[in-house]
């Protein structure tokens, strides 16, 4: 008797965890089908993403004119903020502060995209191919490690004072980054994406389009946000080394003339303005595409 009430129970108990299980389920169903996709009011986006840069831009300005007026350093050393704002003023109403802009930013773009078309198939092919990995592989680690500035004498000697040395020491500075990037995210593609993508019929080209690009989506942005951190390093480099005024003057030479010049206030200028325009190209272009690839796969709920 004892035997059949415990085997009832048994029974009882198996039903009883198996409803409690389903039920479970469903409730962890309801929550996902819960969380709700909304766009940022602009309130919020003001006070999460406007005001903290904003606060960091106005602290700094109140060190720097703190130490202004402390004399810390001699003024031909540490110009006031009013001193650089009157150099933006100057070069603005001479109308040169938008061409030294538009000369550093049209080749610093022009050869990313030149190194973003040799990069990705270079990649590709040391990601796909392990002789060319094995090959090619350690010396594309050695090239991102390379100072870029390393490239500027030998190229100014190969091609001379003209744009194409320029874009040269661009590419040997960003091509190895994009092809690393892109090779890392291959390599973090679960070999199933793969299998089930062969078994679809994708092969070759098309899965290379189809599969392994989509898949190795974040490792090859983080490879282009780097890759464009090169090039823009490497092109300052190469204006602050190679002058000619064929060359025009872009910001690495307003740079350097203000150093020639003994002008600290154009060297601060000069500084400021490479650094906005390295934080505008990411804002504009590089923390939109991530923020998409993000939402595209779930891991980013609020627009």
């Amino acid at each position: 008797m004892a035997g059949t009430d415990n085997g009832v129970d048994t029974k009882v108990d198996t039903r009883k965890s198996g409803t409690e299980d389903l039920a479970g389920l469903e409730a962890g169903l309801d929550a996902l089908d819960s969380v709700q996709v909304r766009r940022t009011s602009l309130r919020e986006t003001l006070v999460r993403k406007v005001l903290p840069p904003v606060t960091a831009v106005a602290l700094v300005l109140a060190v720097w004119q703190v130490l202004v007026w402390a004399e810390i350093v001699p003024a031909y050393k540490l110009p006031s903020p009013s001193e650089v704002w009157g150099e933006v003023r100057d070069a603005w109403l001479k109308g040169t502060l938008l061409d030294y802009i538009w000369t550093s930013v049209s080749r610093g773009l022009l050869g990313f995209l030149l190194a973003l078309a040799i990069g990705t198939p270079l990649g590709l092919l040391v990601a796909r191919v392990r002789f060319v990995r094995a090959a090619i592989g350690p010396i594309l680690s050695g090239l991102q490690s390379l100072p870029s500035v390393a490239w500027v004498p030998p190229a100014v000697l190969w091609l001379g004072l003209n744009n194409s040395m320029m874009y040269a020491v661009i590419l040997l500075g960003a091509v190895p980054s994009i092809a690393n990037g892109l090779v890392a995210g291959i390599d973090q593609i679960p070999p199933l994406f793969l299998r089930a993508g062969r078994t679809l019929g994708a092969t070759g080209l098309r899965e290379a389009r189809h599969v392994v690009m989509p898949a190795a989506l974040p490792g090859y942005l983080a490879g282009l946000k780097q890759g464009w951190a090169f090039s823009w390093r490497s092109l300052m480099a190469a204006e602050i080394i190679a002058s000619s005024p064929d060359l025009g003057v872009g910001l690495g030479q307003l740079l350097e003339n203000g150093r020639n010049n003994s002008s600290m206030s154009q060297v601060f200028l000069a500084i400021f303005l490479i650094l906005l325009v390295g934080i505008a190209i990411d804002l504009l272009i590089f923390s939109p595409l991530e923020r998409r690839v993000l939402r595209g796969r779930g891991l980013l709920v609020s627009r």
